[in-house]
């Protein structure tokens, strides 16, 4: 004899449960309800990615007639215009479609294993989803304050200047093809939660994960440096399971839109990484020239305090002599070597800079070995 099969949970029953009520008004009875045009309300659920309903299905609840209700009247304020509202609606559907499918997943392995499923889906509902909304409120809020403090530092005149980062896994593809999904996605979470821990305890901030990419910004250019050449470190140790990584740092004016960046700088930023060599960090002009400018060297007596020149070392593709900057009594600098001009997608003479770092200053002037 054996067991019956765990009671399945039907998709009526979950929207019930999600939803608090079962469906029971249709589209147009839902605009009506709410006091907006058809065509309108038609647009909004198009923006949102939600799916497509006849005009006959009942797939509606009361929920539906006050959120849209909400949405009308947030766009009747006129914050924004037509077309940023456009974007705004488009971009939230997007945040939280991935958002959802991703908690789903998680959720799912949790009720898939209960002997029950059908009964821990409802107590899943009552205790988590709470629990879930207030967290997703707060976390929200308190990037808010961070984005209105940001905002309220940036000048009138023109756009913001900001360090622009990309780290790349080296062979993703291959590596891709030699694990499984699960590994894959371990993979991934690993490189993208650790990459993100960097960037925040230095400062700065994640824009975007693209797959094998990370895109992030920093106020200063030294916090993007030191992230960047700590990621890439890592990625060079035999024993850490972090991938090898390549990286691009670019310093310039900014375009901040819906939670994206855009602009040259970030297209300087991409294309740095795509030529990187593994375990390497390009920098362009604007990064490299404020690393020499913002700090330099402390030794008021050096013959050139803002680039001590060193011999050259044998990098293919590097021009010119290596140099020195950044620097101080307790904080070590970088070695900054020009390369050859390249010819990328969009910009045909693109003048990276190899960035690594130099010497523990303290190690070198008590002349113990290693220090050079």
């Amino acid at each position: 004899m054996t067991d019956d099969p765990p009671e399945l949970v039907s998709p009526e029953e979950i929207e019930r449960l999600l939803m608090g009520a079962k469906p029971t008004l249709t589209r147009q009875q839902v605009a009506a309800k709410a006091g907006v045009p058809m065509e309108v309300a038609t647009e909004l659920w198009h923006l949102l990615g939600f799916a497509h309903h006849e005009d006959s299905d009942v797939a509606f609840t009361k929920a539906d007639v006050k959120a849209l209700a909400a949405a009308a009247e947030l766009m009747g304020l006129g914050l924004v215009d037509p077309e940023s509202q456009a974007a705004m609606v488009r971009t939230w559907g997007r945040s939280f479609a991935r958002l959802a499918e991703w908690q789903t997943d998680l959720l799912a392995d949790v009720v898939a294993a209960q002997p029950e499923p059908a009964r821990a889906l409802s107590g899943v509902v009552g205790q988590v989803l709470p629990r879930i909304e207030y967290l997703q409120e707060y976390i929200w809020r308190r990037h808010l304050v961070s984005a209105a403090a940001r905002l309220l530092a940036v000048s009138a005149e023109g756009l913001p200047k900001l360090a622009v980062g990309f780290v790349d896994i080296v062979g993703y593809t291959s590596i891709s093809k030699s694990l499984s999904e699960r590994e894959l996605v371990a993979l991934i979470e690993y490189f993208e939660d650790e990459v993100t821990r960097a960037v925040v305890d230095a400062g700065g901030r994640v824009i975007k994960t693209i797959g094998d990419e990370v895109l992030f910004v920093a106020d200063r250019v030294r916090a993007a440096a030191d992230v960047a050449l700590d990621i890439t470190a890592r990625g060079a140790v035999a024993d850490d399971r972090f991938p090898q990584v390549r990286a691009g740092v670019a310093y310039g004016e900014v375009l901040s839109r819906l939670g994206d960046v855009f602009g040259p700088t970030v297209n300087i930023a991409s294309r740095l990484t795509s030529v990187a060599r593994p375990g390497t960090v390009l920098v362009d002009r604007g990064a490299r020239d404020s690393l020499v400018g913002v700090e330099p060297r402390v030794e008021q007596d050096d013959a050139a305090p803002l680039a001590a020149i060193i011999d050259a070392i044998d990098v293919p593709g590097l021009v010119g002599a290596e140099e020195e900057v950044g620097g101080t009594a307790d904080l070590p600098g970088y070695r900054l070597r020009r390369m050859r001009r390249t010819s990328v997608k969009g910009y045909s003479r693109l003048e990276p800079w190899v960035l690594r770092r130099a010497p523990d200053p303290r190690l070198r002037s008590a002349g113990r070995p290693g220090a050079e």
